[in-house]
């Protein structure tokens, strides 16, 4: 519901037709459901076996013979069926939604130019224009707060700059304009000539003033042409299924290594370790001193400064620069990787939570919606976040793609071992009396033993 509500809330009022809406709202749903599904399980098995136990109807069926195993087998193989459904459901049915979702949302946004806005960073959607602005707000989220929008439509750079301290977007259904109202704000603009050179521009006039209010109309007519289907964006790391990720983790981790290659290849280079011989004793000037500067005039020293300082500087730019590309780009492949194999550990969430929801349920001895809810979302949350913080970890290369992907399955497959035989063996969640038992038998003895030796 938290995601309809917010799907529903960024489309609803923007002039966009119920039935986009409603088609909006479908993918959504859609993509939900694999998450949806173990929560499900989880809550579900609580209930019923917890309502079981609180009846005394396990009591009833182990006096008759029949055992627990036996008596939620049939359970454990409707299980593992909806363990299937959510394999398929996110191998098959939520890279679809994601695909048709994502490609809605973008073309709904060439629609409605207002709703590309986002407030705190440059929106380049809308061509020849570069907007930002600190705040949207109001009925429509059509007024905007602390607006700077650069100007690129001479094609000749950032030369034309306009802020304002509010600014107010008005635009029709059909319009091939945007109009954009500014008010309270200063207006730059730095006149080139074209083929001027760099000393020409430095001394061309600017013209600068401040205004009250000032228009602007923008043609979006580029905008209103796109398909709502059109389907542009298709081959995100969530919009392949299995088969697919499979085909395409093999070419870019091969482009990767060769973009790794080639940078080091430059950096080899550039610093020429080509050039660094071992020379035999034999072959060294005594006459030389070992402190190289030394062995040249003043001004030698200064170019030879000049010219390593310049280079190391070069140097380690390049480097920060392949730093940021190889992060983004080892970040880039990592997201393919977690999903093939989050795919696989995600669709086994529904037997896992399972197998802690039903023999959770069987000893806390409470059906109905109270305690049952509260134990299902607090588990859930756990399972969701440890996923979440292993796929981040991934993400990162903090951990490996397999290992992230896999991290909530091993942190809960113990709490579900120990609750399933703690449930077989007919004992409580935490048997603290036997704790204690164990203790004071153990003191005892010690005194016993003291006592006998003095």
């Amino acid at each position: 519901m938290q995601a309809l509500w917010l799907v529903f809330d960024s489309l609803a009022g923007k002039g966009i037709s119920v039935e986009i809406v409603l088609n909006f709202l479908w993918y959504t749903t859609l993509i939900v459901v694999p998450q949806a599904l173990p929560i499900g399980v989880l809550l579900s098995s609580i209930m019923t076996l917890g309502s079981l136990s609180e009846n005394y109807e396990f009591a009833a069926a182990k006096s008759a013979g029949v055992s627990l195993q036996r008596m939620v087998r049939p359970i454990v193989f409707l299980a593992i069926f909806l363990s299937g459904i959510n394999f398929l459901f996110l191998n098959y049915v939520y890279p679809y939604a994601m695909l048709k979702q994502l490609n809605m949302k973008v073309n709904i946004k060439k629609k409605q130019p207002a709703i590309a806005l986002v407030a705190g960073g440059f929106n380049t959607e809308i061509p020849n224009f570069q907007i930002k602005f600190k705040e949207k707000y109001g009925e429509k989220d059509n007024l905007l707060k602390e607006v700077m929008i650069y100007d690129l439509s001479s094609k000749k750079g950032n030369n034309k700059i306009i802020t304002a301290k509010k600014g107010e977007i008005l635009s029709e259904d059909g319009s091939r304009y945007m109009t954009l109202v500014l008010k309270d704000g200063y207006y730059f603009e730095h006149h080139i000539k074209n083929g001027s050179s760099f000393k020409e521009r430095e001394k061309m006039p600017a013209s600068y003033a401040n205004f009250e209010e000032y228009t602007i109309n923008i043609d979006i007519s580029s905008f209103s042409n796109d398909d709502l289907e059109e389907e542009k964006y298709k081959t995100n790391f969530n919009m392949l299924s299995l088969a697919q990720l499979k085909d395409t983790l093999p070419t870019m981790k091969q482009n990767y290594d060769a973009f790794v290659n080639s940078r080091a290849k430059n950096l080899f280079l550039s610093i020429d370790i080509e050039d660094l011989h071992q020379y035999p004793d034999s072959l060294i000037n005594k006459e030389l001193s070992l402190d190289i500067l030394e062995n040249f005039e003043l001004k030698e020293k200064q170019n030879i400064l000049v010219t390593a300082t310049s280079k190391l500087e070069r140097t380690i730019n390049n480097n920060k620069t392949n730093k940021d590309t190889l992060k983004n780009k080892r970040k880039y492949l990592n997201l393919y990787d977690i999903e093939f194999y989050n795919r696989v550990a995600f669709s086994l969430s529904c037997l896992l939570l399972f197998f802690i929801g039903a023999p959770l349920g069987s000893i806390i001895r409470k059906g109905g919606m109270g305690l049952p809810m509260i134990l299902a979302i607090g588990i859930y949350v756990l399972y969701f976040f440890s996923n979440t913080f292993g796929r981040n970890l991934a993400e990162e290369s903090s951990l490996t793609a397999i290992t992230g992907s896999w991290l909530s399955v091993f942190l809960m497959l113990p709490l579900a071992i120990t609750l399933t035989v703690r449930a077989t063996k007919d004992k409580g969640l935490l048997n603290i009396s036997s704790r204690f038992d164990r203790i004071t038998v153990f003191i005892i003895k010690i005194f016993k033993t003291i006592g006998r030796r003095s």
